[in-house]
């Protein structure tokens, strides 16, 4: 399925927002004792997962992960700003940034995908 580098790495961010999807799904379980949005979290994670597993056809594996996981804590860090009044001090939003760095940095240096 994830045959081109570009639909590879497609593949792979709509994986990572899957992981924001049911990350940001867990405040919305109260520890799993709420069944629709238990399911729906549930959901979230077999998507994610298996999205990820057709990019890593592609992508090395590494890099794949790194990039899945930097994508998800980026946009659950961003969600639990929007959503839950997370703090947006200056520290913080330079934090996030270093990790969109590092996410940038491994495509970059993955070039043969």
């Amino acid at each position: 399925m994830a045959s081109s580098p570009a639909f590879a790495w497609g593949v792979l961010l709509l994986a990572g927002l899957a992981e924001v999807w049911w990350a940001v799904g867990l405040k919305y379980t109260d520890g799993f004792t709420r069944p629709v949005p238990t399911a729906l979290t549930v959901a979230g994670m077999v998507v994610s997962v298996w999205l990820l597993a057709v990019a890593l056809r592609t992508i090395p594996l590494g890099t794949g992960y790194a990039v899945w996981t930097g994508i998800g804590a980026v946009g659950t860090a961003v969600a639990g700003m929007i959503l839950f009044g997370e703090s947006r001090d200056a520290l913080r939003l330079a934090c996030i940034a270093l990790i969109v760095a590092g996410i940038a940095g491994l495509k970059l240096a993955t070039p043969d995908t």
